[in-house]
């Protein structure tokens, strides 16, 4: 199991933003230049964080990215939902109904089933517990 980079980098990006900002809008090349990501691939990642509400945008020459909401209110698990668009999931059956587009054969007799939906519930309360605020005050 691995956390994606959409995750990792975006969780990273909004800790900058937060970190460095003041409420102020950052660009994306600051962001760029100061994490080592790919201006364009942050571009792609912010795209999902508006659309959920984590981010909003100012255009022009003093543009940039700010947070939508205090750094206290964001939670890793927002990230996780914003760019999975869902919950984060052990296995792939882990949550499927029988009426569901992708199915297992083993839907109704698995063993584990119930573990794996228990396991991605516990990971998602963890990343739920943990905000943007949290990390930012990890390196004092």
């Amino acid at each position: 199991m691995k956390i994606n980079t959409q995750i990792r980098y975006g969780v990273r990006a909004l800790c900058y933003i937060s970190f460095n900002s003041n409420g102020n809008p950052i660009q994306v090349k600051h962001i760029s230049e100061h994490e080592g990501i790919s201006p364009r691939y942050i571009e792609q990642i912010f795209q999902k964080f508006k659309k959920a509400g984590i981010v909003k945008s100012i255009r022009g020459p003093c543009g940039g990215y700010y947070l939508a909401k205090d750094p206290s209110e964001i939670r890793i698990g927002d990230v996780i939902r914003a760019t999975e668009g869902g919950d984060f999931k052990l296995v792939f059956c882990d949550g499927l109904k029988k009426n569901a587009a992708k199915t297992c054969e083993r839907l109704n007799y698995c063993i584990v089933q119930e573990s794996w939906e228990e396991g991605s519930r516990k990971l998602m309360a963890y990343f739920d517990s943990i905000s943007i605020n949290d990390l930012c005050k990890k390196p004092e």
